[in-house]
């Protein structure tokens, strides 16, 4: 464990038994963190997580909820705050499946479905935690979108659409809570290599790859420190921003 500025902090982290989830709540104890664990199904990976961390000197709550479900969201943020006391840092990462088709051929269940579901779990778990945020006058909050949101890729209209609906979001909180010492910002990664990517990643890596600066597909670690970044005091006077992480193969 090294000594860092996240000493004292509680950070909690939604959809983050593996991948870009997992990698941060890595990161974010290893700089001195208390982080809470969210899942909603991969059990024992989230307790393999915990346990990695703990075993270096770390402190990790594992909580399970479906965060579009608020009675759920309720009760893990009322077991963090009767753990630890506080919330400083919010990472919604949660993953939301979503067809990936053409829109000629996609119903408007299938469209709805991915936008409810990006957008409630924003909402359900921001909900949640800002009140105790506004009351400790301190609060980081980290949404993680997606490049799609801007850049649209074929057959990924659900998705992108819900994700530049999370960028607007994020734009909204971070200009009402900016008066309690509150950021929000948005973290949009490229093609990341996790779980989520693995039917697809081997045949689009190296094309990927030769469209990239940084001459390679990202990996979970490198979204995961962008999002430390902004979740600590370095950024303190950083909000309402849109950061791309995805080695240049689209530039700002």
């Amino acid at each position: 464990m090294s000594e860092s500025e996240f000493a004292d902090r509680v950070a909690l982290v939604t959809g983050s038994s593996r991948g870009i989830g997992a990698e941060t709540v890595k990161l974010l104890a290893d700089r001195g963190a208390k982080v809470v664990i969210n899942y909603r199904s991969s059990e024992t990976e989230a307790h393999a997580v915990a346990e990695e961390i703990r075993d270096a000197g770390g402190e990790a709550l594992v909580a399970q909820a479906d965060v579009r479900d608020e009675d759920a969201v309720e009760r893990m943020v009322e077991g963090v705050l009767d753990q630890w006391g506080r919330i400083d840092v919010l990472v919604n990462n949660a993953n939301m499946p979503f067809a990936v088709e053409p829109f000629e051929s996609m119903s408007w269940d299938e469209f709805s479905s991915k936008l409810d579901a990006e957008l409630k779990a924003a909402f359900t778990v921001s909900k949640a935690v800002l009140p105790h945020m506004v009351e400790q006058e301190y609060g980081r909050l980290v949404y993680v979108s997606s490049g799609a949101g801007e850049s649209p890729t074929p057959g990924f209209i659900a998705h992108g659409t819900a994700k530049g609906g999370l960028d607007t979001f994020a734009k909204y909180i971070a200009q009402e809570y900016g008066p309690h010492g509150i950021t929000a910002n948005v973290v949009a990664p490229g093609l990341v290599e996790t779980d989520a990517t693995a039917d697809r990643i081997d045949e689009v890596r190296e094309h990927v790859a030769s469209q990239t600066p940084m001459d390679r597909v990202a990996q979970p670690e490198d979204v995961a420190h962008a999002i430390a970044a902004l979740s600590g005091k370095d950024a303190q006077f950083v909000t309402g921003t849109y950061t791309p992480v995805n080695g240049g193969s689209e530039m700002e």
